[in-house]
């Protein structure tokens, strides 16, 4: 199972096909502001050297995943295991944790969500910067951290209290570094930022369309929404990382932001990539994290 995230795109789905539909009968009407129709415009592509170099680096994280004593349970495990009482000593010391690095997470969700921003050429559209700018106000106002025994191994947000994040049980015990509680925070304050018009949209599509470019996975709709949470998730934990310098290696400290999705059981849905495709896509989007990875091994 994946990151649990909000239902609020189902019901956009019929207008959205109606809208198709007319938009299909006025084939030129809308041409000047469709670039990517160019035949011209290149795609991003991997060399066979880089998708090398992309599949040792998921071999560096979930190594570390079975070597490192602060890493995070895989979520099939996760799931296989009984429900965890909410004042049980791993769920406190989780529901702590995940409150204390709440408003660390906040400031670096926000400096990711520009750089992403400019990474993928939104930051000279003054109608998107206001966009921006609300989502900015949506994170800072997130408040609390809530556990609960129900959501077991997933981690929610409910866009009618915009401003608590709901951690499950097992996942907040699951969670055993804080790089990997800051990597499932920054994922859900990035579906808060997107707020329940899907502000965010273009960006997400864009994104969602390289990770498909790249990896040959089918990365759009909703599974586009959830790679770029994880990959704000990813920018988050990196900035933390360079910002804490320690003992321990980049490369472990890096891994723990994703290895939750070294699972034995790699299963997707028509809203998620399965895990293990989900690091797959998160590496292909950001090589600057694979040759970390790589380089910083031991």
């Amino acid at each position: 199972m994946k990151i649990k995230a909000t239902n609020r795109h189902i019901r956009h789905k019929s207008l959205f096909c109606v809208v198709l539909l007319i938009l299909a009968s006025l084939p030129n009407a809308f041409s000047q502001d469709r670039p990517e129709s160019h035949s011209t415009r290149s795609r991003p592509t991997m060399s066979a050297e880089a998708k090398e170099l992309l599949e040792d680096a998921i071999g560096v994280v979930c190594t570390q995943a079975k070597l490192d004593p602060k890493s995070s349970v895989a979520i099939d495990e996760m799931q296989a295991r009984p429900s965890l009482p909410v004042h049980s000593p791993e769920a406190r010391s989780g529901a702590e944790r995940a409150q204390r690095l709440l408003p660390l997470a906040k400031t670096l969700v926000i400096t990711a969500l520009r750089q992403l921003s400019t990474e993928y050429g939104f930051k000279r559209s003054p109608r998107f910067k206001v966009r921006i700018n609300q989502a900015i106000l949506r994170v800072k106002s997130v408040r609390r951290v809530r556990p609960d025994m129900e959501s077991r191994d997933n981690a929610s947000v409910y866009l009618s209290r915009p401003h608590v994040i709901t951690f499950g049980t097992i996942f907040l015990a699951g969670l055993r570094s804080d790089e990997g509680m800051i990597s499932v925070l920054a994922h859900e304050l990035m579906h808060i930022a997107d707020g329940d018009n899907d502000s965010l949209r273009p960006l997400v599509s864009a994104v969602g369309k390289k990770a498909s470019e790249l990896t040959g996975l089918d990365v759009h709709g909703q599974r586009g929404d959830e790679i770029t949470c994880d990959l704000i998730g990813a920018m988050a934990v990196r900035a933390y990382i360079v910002d804490t310098p320690g003992y321990e290696s980049i490369a472990r400290r890096l891994a723990r932001s994703i290895q939750h999705n070294c699972v034995e059981i790699d299963e997707g849905d028509e809203d998620h990539l399965s895990p293990r495709n989900t690091i797959r896509a998160l590496l292909a989007l950001n090589p600057a994290l694979v040759r970390e990875l790589i380089n910083d091994r031991f």
